[in-house]
């Protein structure tokens, strides 16, 4: 039985000043569900996080259970629920990693026990432990990518976009990440996993959605993906 929708998009259009960058997406995420959205650099994927997440000018709907985020500053949206982990990990870097940690907490929302604490952010990434009085600037490429994740999680979101979390990062950090979305899922946290690595998407989602040219050009089961060459081909190698 499929998961009841947490997030709803219907014929998302999307906007770069003149540029037309999404043509009518629509999509949905269940509750702790991890969905892969997959693509080649250019189609729209980041675009589409953006725009759920009100940093661009969109057109269409978004329904975030029953509220419609569309018209909403980017600000009022994370205060619904929904976390967000740029591309360009977005560290304090004059700060330590525990520092950055507490600036990710919500602390005016409803939920009285929050889902994650510090100890948590450790015991996924013991890495970040060892760092914990270290200024965030000079960690590593992949410490801070954890960084990024945890601070994430400190705001207690529902959803989280994550925007190619395992790009440029050693094997050993790539399986951490992947250990990372499954706590999520296992916590009932939804999860939209915008990556290029066809292999971890694969296998840690539930569904996976392509997108070509500002459109979704495939919906199904990674063993649907895996199945289709035509579209693999297409869309996806390079």
């Amino acid at each position: 039985m499929m998961a009841a929708p947490r997030l709803t998009v219907t014929g998302l259009h999307a906007y770069y000043g003149k540029s037309h960058i999404l043509h009518g997406v629509d999509l949905h995420i269940g509750e702790g569900e991890i969905v892969a959205l997959l693509g080649r650099n250019g189609v729209g994927r980041s675009t589409l996080a953006k725009a759920i997440l009100g940093m661009v000018k969109a057109e269409g709907s978004v329904r975030f259970r029953d509220t419609e985020l569309l018209g909403k500053r980017t600000f009022e949206i994370a205060h619904l629920g929904l976390g967000y982990v740029p591309e360009n990990r977005d560290i304090f870097p004059t700060l330590t990693v525990r520092q950055n940690l507490m600036l990710g907490e919500k602390r005016n929302r409803s939920q009285a026990t929050p889902r994650w604490s510090m100890d948590d952010m450790f015991s996924l990434f013991p890495r970040l432990r060892e760092r914990e009085n270290t200024v965030a600037g000079v960690l590593s490429g992949g410490e801070q990518q954890m960084l990024t994740l945890c601070r994430t999680l400190m705001g207690d979101p529902d959803l989280v976009l994550i925007d190619e979390p395992t790009e440029g990062l050693a094997p050993m950090i790539v399986a951490q990440v992947g250990d990372y979305l499954k706590v999520l899922k296992e916590r009932g946290v939804s999860v939209l996993l915008i990556e290029q690595k066809l292999a971890i998407a694969l296998d840690i989602s539930q569904r996976v959605y392509v997108m070509g040219h500002g459109h979704i050009v495939f919906e199904g089961s990674p063993v649907d993906l895996k199945a289709n060459a035509q579209i693999r081909k297409e869309w996806l190698e390079v």
